[in-house]
């Protein structure tokens, strides 16, 4: 059995992020559900809002679903007429997912609430600490993520279940 290190290092990052992350996702389920919206929603929301079009096997592939989790995401948001699927011009077996206007309207409005939230969750932070945590946390996530919500997405289905 190897031997702990005799000297801890001073600062441990580990549970502080994750009692954060916990008080966001709880607080940012409860402001997000009066929209008719949960975080996996949103996620694919704004990873259409941020490619305009994207074939429905590549919003799998973003989002690191596979595609049956995808299809049931999608039916979803569909039935809200939040987005539309259609058949590529180019190859009729695939689909390609848009955003609707109603849902970049939803968008905007959940975008808004989650501000609301992060005020809330980091009042105790300046706005210039806000600003230099998110670089702290851009950079030390930068070299792990594909698309910024790619990780939420995959932390999603561990979670609430697609």
């Amino acid at each position: 059995m190897s031997q702990l290190p005799v000297v801890q290092p001073p600062y441990r990052s580990a549970a502080l992020l994750d009692y954060l992350s916990r008080r966001m996702r709880l607080r940012s389920e409860s402001a997000l559900s009066p929209l008719g919206l949960r975080p996996r929603h949103l996620v694919a929301l704004t990873m259409l809002r941020d490619t305009d079009s994207i074939a429905q096997q590549g919003l799998a592939e973003m989002l690191q679903l596979d595609g049956t989790n995808v299809v049931g995401l999608l039916n979803e948001l569909e039935a809200e007429q939040l987005v539309t699927r259609r058949r590529s011009p180019e190859d009729r077996r695939r689909h390609i997912v848009e955003l609707t206007q109603a849902g970049r309207e939803k968008l905007a409005q959940a975008e808004f609430v989650l501000a609301a939230v992060e005020d809330q969750v980091l009042a105790d932070l300046s706005l210039e600490q806000r600003g230099a945590l998110f670089e702290l946390l851009r950079q030390a996530t930068a070299s792990q993520l594909v698309h910024p919500t790619v990780e939420c997405a995959a932390a999603e289905t561990d979670t609430v279940g697609v």
